[in-house]
């Protein structure tokens, strides 16, 4: 059954190809309305990943990882390949469900027991839209410097973010069709800039020294391509949210290799610029305002535009981060309308951003160490639904609507005990090998611990035990159309009750 609270006031024009304004919300998308296509997921995941964030991140790789150029290389590759590979395998969940991430999470963990897993990430999405609002707000600080030499003060702090904030909470209140175009478009202009802003390193850059740098150690290495993966597994319960307008007969590896390349094409390219600059300003990485080393490496007339096409991109991925956040707090059982949950969003990033710019003394170790949790956070989540997608063909739309005891997905008291179980003990197994600035594990100091793998832990440690708790097999679906089959065989569904 559907739930007035949960379908967001669904309209026809719910979906692409009717308004710009989006009404659906957490019900499954009917297929007569699922007319997207895979190639619009490339510009989807370049959007998602136009942030300077990427150019302190690849500087960090030279400061403290120690790196030298090719070892950069090696991670600018590894790390959007593996975290966004994991992205497009569970945006398969979402053509074959046409639902939000966390809406189908429901089948796996329960109608109550998805409460857990659930806040969780939405909690953690907070700082993700902290952070951005906080570098998009120094983006346009850094512009107001260099063009009318405004210095920053409170007052334009708290300005710059209520701007950015809310331009944010308006393109993700639009809806899917709204972020489509605009990260079309961004695509275009951030990726020319982005060849100008090479072609001025290439030809200013002093490569015998860029060159010179002697290699670090394969710890190091190993570790930086977790921190940049922590990136791209931020995304992952949020793939199925850009899949569920997908005909249920698009091409799997098309929807992967997508998601793989439309972040790679922004990933590979920035990290290695940042790793470049950090040659010659090596203490980029270590500042306060990770934006405004842009304006004192590249001419006005580059740093500039280059920063307001930026700017766009950080709004583009705070409005996607936005736009999944509505639906997951939907899923806990919220009773406000997709718009109105986002706004609780946007006002949590506009607290926690003001703190983080003037209370805050450490951006970039705030940063890394956020990435860091929010890596094992999600990583729990990824184990046990990604096992469960390797059973299950389908999802049954009715029940994951109804929340009530007559849902095929209510189990025994609304949870899943094996998935409840696999999750839960995983989180904690990430977590004792976790070390960041205010917190290690027990084990941090262990190989795991050392070479930066709490999260893939947490994946494995998830994944098996879920594997291997006991529990039967999902039963064919009867009344399943044919219409709705993903693949040539019949559809299934889990009514087990345990």
């Amino acid at each position: 059954m559907s739930h007035p609270s949960e379908t967001d006031g669904a309209a026809a024009d719910g979906a692409p190809g009717g308004s710009t304004l989006e009404s659906r919300g957490l019900e499954p998308v009917p297929d007569a309305e699922r007319t997207g296509r895979v190639r619009e997921l490339f510009p989807t995941w370049v959007a998602a990943n136009i942030s300077v964030l990427l150019l302190t991140m690849g500087a960090g790789l030279i400061v403290f990882n120690g790196l030298n150029f090719w070892q950069v290389l090696l991670v600018a590759v590894a790390a959007p390949v593996l975290s966004y590979g994991i992205v497009g395998v569970i945006s398969i969940a979402g053509k074959r469900g046409g639902a939000p991430g966390m809406a189908l999470s429901r089948a796996v963990f329960g109608q109550r027991g998805n409460l857990f897993p659930g806040s969780l990430i939405w909690v953690a999405r907070w700082g993700w839209e902290t952070i951005n609002a906080v570098t998009g707000a120094y983006a346009v600080l850094t512009v107001l410097d260099l063009l009318f030499d405004v210095k920053s003060n409170t007052f334009l702090i708290v300005v710059t973010l209520l701007a950015f904030v809310s331009c944010t909470f308006l393109v993700s209140g639009l809806g899917i069709n709204a972020l489509r175009v605009c990260s079309r478009w961004s695509t275009y202009l951030f990726g020319a800039f982005s060849v100008l802003v090479l072609v001025y390193l290439v030809a200013n850059t002093d490569w015998d020294a860029v060159f010179a740098k002697p290699a670090g150690s394969t710890a190091m290495l190993v570790a930086g391509i977790g921190t940049i993966a922590a990136g791209g597994i931020s995304w992952v319960p949020s793939g199925p949210d850009f899949t569920r307008y997908l005909p249920r007969t698009a091409s799997s590896k098309g929807v992967v290799g997508s998601t793989v390349g439309g972040a790679g094409i922004v990933v590979l390219p920035m990290v290695l610029m940042g790793a470049v600059m950090a040659v010659s300003t090596p203490d980029l990485a270590s500042a306060q305002d990770p934006v405004s080393f842009i304006g004192e490496l590249l001419p006005m007339w580059i740093s500039v535009p280059y920063l307001v096409i930026a700017l766009i991109g950080m709004l583009l991925i705070n409005s996607m981060s936005m736009y999944s956040a509505g639906f997951t707090a939907q899923t806990l059982g919220i009773k406000v309308s997709r718009a109105a949950a986002v706004s609780v969003n946007a006002v949590i990033s506009l607290v926690f951003g003001f703190l983080l710019m003037v209370v805050a003394t450490s951006f970039i170790g705030s940063f890394i160490s956020f990435l860091t949790l929010l890596a094992v956070a999600f990583s729990a989540w990824i184990g046990v639904f990604g096992v469960d997608m390797l059973h299950r063909k389908s999802y049954d739309a009715a029940a994951l609507m109804d929340t009530t005891r007559t849902s095929a997905y209510w189990y025994r008291g609304g949870f899943a005990w094996q998935a409840m179980t696999a999750w839960a003990v995983a989180l904690v197994a990430g977590l004792l090998f976790t070390k960041v600035d205010w917190f290690a594990g027990p084990l941090a100091s262990s190989w795991i611990g050392t070479n930066g793998l709490g999260w893939a832990a947490t994946i494995v440690v998830a994944g098996v035990l879920y594997a291997v708790l006991p529990r039967r097999r999902p039963a064919a679906a009867p009344t399943a159309p044919a219409a709705l089959a993903d693949e040539p065989e019949a559809e299934e569904r889990t009514t087990v009750s345990i």
